[in-house]
């Protein structure tokens, strides 16, 4: 992503989500490329490499998802974001465990997309030179002392609460699933339901309102993301 204007393909079938995505990321600066299938998008891909990907699950040819596991079997590393309708629970996990960055469900808001866009893009920059501290808002995480603070205010938390505020942040502004965050810091076999307390337990300790929390959110259905760094 050096030089000119960040490079999305667009592949999706309905000219009409196209062209909504078209006008709106190109008025934020980005250079669009459209692809109606699935084809269509790989030949785009190999003739010139994208910044990022915007990816329908329903696609006319070949399935979103089966387009997405394709590509990262193949080593494709370019973040992709999803679209999807909203009642797609099953098909959003799905999507996001074959190494999908983040989705969006049908109708949006072009603003939302860009802002989702702008995430992706930098998780994988983030990835790529990840630092010892962590900030986003009032809450550090010192990565490499493992210690928390809020407001400047030190927080004591168990070895499992740590571990996932630790995988939170490292995927920060990406949501991450139940069946990756179990995985993560328990194991494959594990129970969602000891990932539910933790989640409770930690938003307990870093949220001013638990009940409303500010940093770790819900995707209801899917699993949580933690905001994205400052």
């Amino acid at each position: 992503m050096t030089g000119s204007a960040v490079k999305i393909l667009v592949v999706d079938d309905e000219p009409p989500i196209r062209k909504l995505l078209r006008v709106g990321l190109s008025a934020q600066g980005y250079e669009v490329r459209e692809a109606p299938n699935a084809s269509t998008a790989r030949q785009s891909v190999a003739d010139d490499m994208p910044d990022l990907i915007v990816l329908d699950l329903g696609l006319p040819d070949t399935s979103g998802h089966d387009l997405l596991q394709a590509w990262r079997d193949e080593g494709l590393s370019v973040p992709v974001v999803i679209l999807s309708s909203r009642t797609d629970e099953a098909g959003i996990v799905r999507a996001l465990e074959s190494g999908a960055d983040d989705y969006v469900t049908k109708p949006f808001g072009i603003n939302e997309f860009g802002a989702r866009i702008r995430v992706a893009l930098r998780h994988r920059l983030q990835q790529q030179g990840e630092k010892a501290i962590f900030q986003t808002g009032g809450l550090s995480i010192d990565l490499v002392k493992r210690i928390v603070k809020v407001d400047g205010q030190e927080i004591k938390l168990s070895p499992k609460e740590y571990d996932i505020l630790r995988v939170l942040a490292q995927h920060a502004g990406k949501v991450l699933t139940h069946q990756f965050l179990l995985k993560q810091v328990w194991g494959p076999a594990a129970d969602v339901q000891y990932l539910r307390v933790y989640i409770r337990q930690l938003r307990q300790k870093v949220e001013q309102l638990p009940d409303q929390p500010h940093y770790i959110t819900t995707e209801t259905g899917v699993g949580y993301r933690l905001r994205e760094p400052d």
